[in-house]
């Protein structure tokens, strides 16, 4: 027993023990753990707190509880009533921004306004989007952003603030809105090159006149001309005709 056992474990001449004695596995063996059941106050428990999703309502269905109304102060609609006002009793609203210039180059400039009745306006940005929020005038809400004047008149004297402006780099026209017209910058360029309304009434008058001498010049035209062939029928034909004298013997016995 031990010989053969000695016979099979030594080397034969050329092998490598390795590779003769040793065998390996290579497949792992199976697994026999399976997962144990949860206990069943676990389950209970875990069934208890498991999370619900709640179910989506309508919209409105529960108004919030706390719902703030913001209450406007006096002083905020004293003065929205004054820019009511300003939009009321002026046809000229022009909204400028205002890059940074100091107070003696506003003075300037609200002087040199002042001489053609344009006025200049300060009113904060909150007052004037609270203002258009509810009014026609609402598209002009996003001009105010930033520090912006206001340049009002009851005339719409256009030609009058733009060379102002002119001469103040640092004062941006944005838009205006002039005879209840919102305009951009470049509208308010174009309608300044419009001519001015007594101009064109003059014009109009002046037209309407040319064509109403025109109309009594044709109307009279015919009967003009009529009667100018008639005369002119009459002279070809001769003078009219002369009655004849009586004989002298005729007058003589007449008279005796």
């Amino acid at each position: 027993m031990a010989a053969t056992l000695c016979g099979t474990l030594l080397a034969k001449p050329g092998w490598l023990p390795l590779t003769q004695c040793v065998r390996v596995r290579h497949m792992s063996k199976s697994v026999t753990r399976h997962r144990r059941p949860m206990h069943i106050i676990k389950q209970k428990l875990m069934a208890v707190t498991e999370y619900i999703p709640p179910k989506r309502l309508a919209a409105g269905a529960y108004p919030p509880q706390n719902q703030k109304v913001e209450v406007e102060s006096g002083l905020v609609l004293l003065l929205k009533k004054e820019v009511k006002k300003v939009f009321q009793d002026c046809k000229m609203i022009a909204v400028v921004q205002n890059n940074a210039s100091n107070s003696e180059d506003m003075l300037t400039l609200r002087h040199r306004l002042h001489k053609h009745s344009l006025t200049v306006k300060f009113f904060p940005n909150q007052v004037m989007r609270s203002f258009l929020k509810d009014s026609e005038f609402c598209n002009m809400a996003p001009l105010f952003i930033g520090p912006t004047v206001l340049i009002v008149s009851k005339q719409g004297k256009v030609k009058e603030m733009l060379s102002t402006l002119r001469g103040s780099p640092q004062m941006v026209l944005l838009g205006a809105c002039i005879d209840d017209t919102l305009l951009s910058a470049q509208g308010v360029q174009h309608y300044s090159k419009l001519p001015s309304v007594s101009v064109v009434q003059g014009e109009l008058v002046s037209g309407l006149t040319l064509l109403s001498s025109r109309t009594a010049s044709l109307l009279q035209h015919h009967p003009a001309r009529l009667s100018a062939l008639l005369q002119q029928y009459v002279s070809q034909q001769g003078a009219p005709a002369t009655e004849p004298r009586p004989q002298e013997g005729e007058g003589e016995g007449a008279a005796a």
